[in-house]
């Protein structure tokens, strides 16, 4: 599979912002985290973002980056966890971009938001791990669409990027 575009899809902390940076350096290409980029152009934090304006606007900024990116060349993208819910950013995924779902467990997602440190709005509540399995359950049948699947409970960043290269043919920028 040729890609020039590698798309990571995903439930929340399923590792997508890690994965793709350790990614798009072994490749030599550029990483561009919509979450850094939205709050980069806002100003705001994601947590502010989704408590202030809504889920909603936060989809509508994650659109609009998809439709700015869409003719980048080598770039690995790293979109929300929602993003994948949103059709007219999927609709705009074509030729030779690829999209990878890095499978996490709600469990996993949850004990891995719980450590991280950074605020998750879809997450907040009494019983996060049952949010996490009903966000679950509506992404998944859409994550299932992509074109690799790499399982990474318990797995290290490194071995998952390996997982990935190994299923991917990706073009060269020369340096190899």
């Amino acid at each position: 599979m040729s890609a020039r575009v590698i798309v990571l899809v995903g439930f929340m902390a399923a590792g997508k912002s890690t994965v793709g940076r350790l990614l798009a350096q072994r490749l030599g290409w550029r990483f561009i985290d919509f979450d850094d980029e939205i709050v980069r152009r806002t100003g705001t934090d994601v947590a502010t973002l989704f408590r202030e304006h809504g889920e909603r606007r936060f989809r509508e900024l994650e659109q609009q980056l998809t439709a700015e990116l869409t003719s980048v060349h080598r770039a690995v993208l790293a979109p929300g966890g929602g993003w994948i819910a949103n059709a007219a950013a999927r609709e705009r995924i074509g030729p030779g971009e690829v999209l990878v779902w890095l499978r996490v467990s709600p469990e996993e997602a949850v004990r891995r938001a719980a450590g991280s440190g950074v605020e998750r709005p879809l997450l907040a509540g009494s019983d996060p791990l049952a949010a996490a399995r009903t966000l679950l359950a509506v992404r998944e049948p859409l994550y299932a669409a992509a074109h690799i699947v790499v399982d990474v409970d318990g797995i290290a960043p490194d071995r998952i990027v390996n997982e990935i290269l190994d299923q991917l043919e990706v073009e060269s920028d020369g340096t190899e």
